[in-house]
């Protein structure tokens, strides 16, 4: 179940209680940021910020659980379902060419940004494996939560053992579509499950559901339907808790999801 925390230094952040690994999901809340689109705990650079604030940011988000800024692994994030197995010696380090990370080492953070795409956390107590995915549309419909559990089991989780939080993110409320996406969709999942996840509301509009399929994934890899966790909120729905991309026409700032062992 998730949990909505407010520490003492101001900062805001979910976490999912069936995680015992440290982790968090970040809010707008609770940062130095002060451009009005990116108010307050923005976590993303090339959004009209200062290197300093970002990093300021991150020191103060993270520091509530005890990680640290030097110990973040994170990458470019290009819509892709690559994922990345990391070790302690990629600690700091920036990737270009994936959306995901999955380690069995301690002292290296795994970091994905998101501001309505879902991220989406996996850990397995049992083996000590964990994972953080950003899961976009293109991610969600082609199956970057798959991958993300094959590249635990080849650190040896077993899908049985994880458990799974995909973090607040756009609803299929808010999240209106086109065509062409609806014919994707169909594409890497067959008709049967498009017409499941993406939907006609007032006759003529299509709304997606991007939880809905990365949870399919899941399931279909193994991970237990009860082991899935997800946050009800929807970050279109409340822009003064969350950055939204949809919602702001893309002057935003980037929240964070971090895991570390």
């Amino acid at each position: 179940m998730f949990v909505k925390s407010r520490y003492s230094n101001g900062v805001t952040a979910f976490i999912d209680d069936c995680i015992d690994a440290p982790h968090m999901f970040s809010t707008r809340c609770g940062g130095i940021s002060s451009l009005p689109h990116l108010v307050s705990l923005n976590l993303g650079e090339g959004r009209g910020d200062t290197p300093e604030n970002v990093k300021e940011n991150f020191n103060r988000f993270l520091g509530v659980r005890g990680m640290r800024f030097g110990d973040l692994v994170r990458s470019k994030q290009i819509h892709s379902t690559n994922v990345k197995v990391v070790t302690r010696a990629d600690a700091g380090s920036f990737f270009e060419d994936c959306d995901g990370f999955v380690t069995k080492e301690t002292g290296v953070v795994l970091c994905v940004k998101v501001a309505d795409c879902a991220p989406i956390l996996l850990y397995d107590g049992k083996n000590k494996v964990i994972g953080a995915l950003h899961a976009g549309w293109k991610g969600s419909c082609r199956g970057i939560a798959k991958e993300g559990v094959r590249a635990m089991e080849s650190l040896g989780a077993r899908p049985e053992n994880i458990k799974a939080a995909i973090g607040a993110c756009i609803h299929s409320c808010c999240y209106e579509v086109g065509q062409d996406f609806l014919s994707t969709v169909i594409a890497c999942m067959g008709r049967e499950a498009a017409m499941e996840y993406v939907k006609y509301k007032e006759d003529t509009r299509l709304y997606a559901d991007i939880v809905g399929m990365n949870c399919r994934y899941l399931q279909n890899c193994g991970v237990k339907k009860e082991n899935i966790s997800v946050c009800d909120y929807c970050t279109c729905c409340h822009p003064e808790l969350f950055f939204s991309h949809r919602y702001s026409h893309g002057l935003r700032g980037t929240m964070c999801a971090v895991i570390s062992l």
